[in-house]
């Protein structure tokens, strides 16, 4: 399940194309192409959590649903517990070995009925890895103020990725911690986790063979 962050602070230009979710699009856009066996999903979250895309093979649906998903399709804030239980609960009843969420925001958890820590204790005991991606460079970045007097301006903010918290989350589940200061970075922490999460498929092959001479009497 890829659970991807769309709140406001994803508006800030330190990631191009545009902003953090369009480049985040972009690198999972290229990790679902280059995915073969594996079912996958998605969850956005703002202030709450929810489905895009449930566990699917077609991907060209997921893709669909990614490139649809936009800034201010959830109110805003950021709930990064609920949207850790969200990718459990879909992931719950599936019989694969591995079972993987990868977590991309570049906030810290401020909404939802669950912190963080547990939503990530009961991923572990659902045998959920969940891997975190901090998006954001580090230090002040620019983003965009609609003034309705000036129109749109830009402002300097500070980064405020919580971390420690996203650290915690994958400890606990067995998974990894990455931060991505650029989109060139995210784009090969992307590969790195799919490397990791390799699974060998086993496939049976069957001949048959047909006679094309007939015998001699």
């Amino acid at each position: 399940i890829l659970a991807i962050d769309v709140s406001s602070s994803m508006r800030a230009v330190d990631f191009k194309p545009s902003n953090r979710l369009e480049a985040a699009k972009i690198v999972a856009a290229d990790f679902i192409e280059g995915r073969v066996h594996d079912r996958l999903g998605m969850v956005v979250f703002a202030g709450r959590s929810y489905t895009q895309c449930p566990l699917t093979l077609d991907y060209g649906i997921v893709l669909s649903f990614l490139e649809s998903i936009h800034i201010g399709m959830v109110e805003d804030g950021t709930a990064i517990g609920m949207a850790i239980t969200t990718a459990v609960n879909r992931l719950r009843n599936s019989t694969a070995e591995s079972k993987v969420v990868i977590l991309l925001t570049d906030g810290r958890n401020n909404r939802g009925e669950l912190d963080p820590i547990t939503a990530s204790q009961i991923a572990r005991a659902m045998n959920v890895k969940v891997y975190t991606i901090g998006m954001g460079n580090r230090g002040t970045v620019m983003y965009p103020v609609d003034d309705p007097i000036r129109g749109q301006r830009m402002v300097q903010v500070e980064a405020d990725i919580d971390e420690d918290i996203l650290r915690q989350i994958a400890d606990t589940t067995g998974g990894n911690y990455f931060r991505a200061t650029d989109e060139k970075k995210l784009d090969e922490i992307f590969k790195q986790i799919g490397e990791m999460e390799k699974t060998e498929i086993q496939v049976n092959e069957y001949t048959r063979y047909a006679e094309l001479f007939e015998w001699f009497g």
